[in-house]
């Protein structure tokens, strides 16, 4: 199965934030660590981006996601946090899995098609429940690669 974003190995992490600001922080870290972005600009754009209402997409999950002109294809990061974090979501429920996404400033529906894909990603309880419950970023990243969703290099 082809994946509509890009997610590597190295774009997988374990981290610990006090809140949502510092890991809007951390995402844009790990973007520019992975992808080799400016970390500034992504930040500024997940920030704008959360501006406009939470990203919060409920169940514990997170969905920060931006567009930018530097990137020519959707590229995804995973944060696993190592304790729960208010993030604004509808159901009120904390995050504890933040799954970041980038993709290219005109991409429309490419970005659309990426979000809905990370969205049925979290939806499956099987998948979900694997992923909270995680020791390592390798298990993380074989998570997600056994789910269907792919290095779409």
């Amino acid at each position: 199965m082809s994946s509509s974003f890009r997610l590597l190995p190295e774009a997988v992490r374990r981290a610990s934030c006090a809140d949502k600001p510092a890991i809007l922080a951390e995402l844009a870290q790990v973007f520019s660590n992975a992808y080799a972005f400016e970390e500034e600009t992504v930040h500024d754009a997940l920030t704008e981006r959360e501006t406009l209402g939470s990203t919060g997409f409920g169940r514990g999950v997170a969905m920060p996601h931006a567009r930018l002109d530097c990137v020519d294809q959707p590229v995804a990061t995973l944060i696993h946090l190592d304790r729960d974090v208010d993030f604004d979501a509808a159901d009120g429920i904390p995050v504890r899995l933040v799954l970041g996404l980038v993709s290219p400033t005109d991409s429309g529906v490419q970005h659309l098609h990426a979000l809905a894909e990370m969205s049925r990603l979290t939806r499956d309880e099987r998948v979900l429940h694997q992923l909270f419950e995680a020791q390592s970023e390798e298990e993380l990243y074989t998570i997600i690669a056994n789910s269907g969703l792919r290095d779409a290099a």
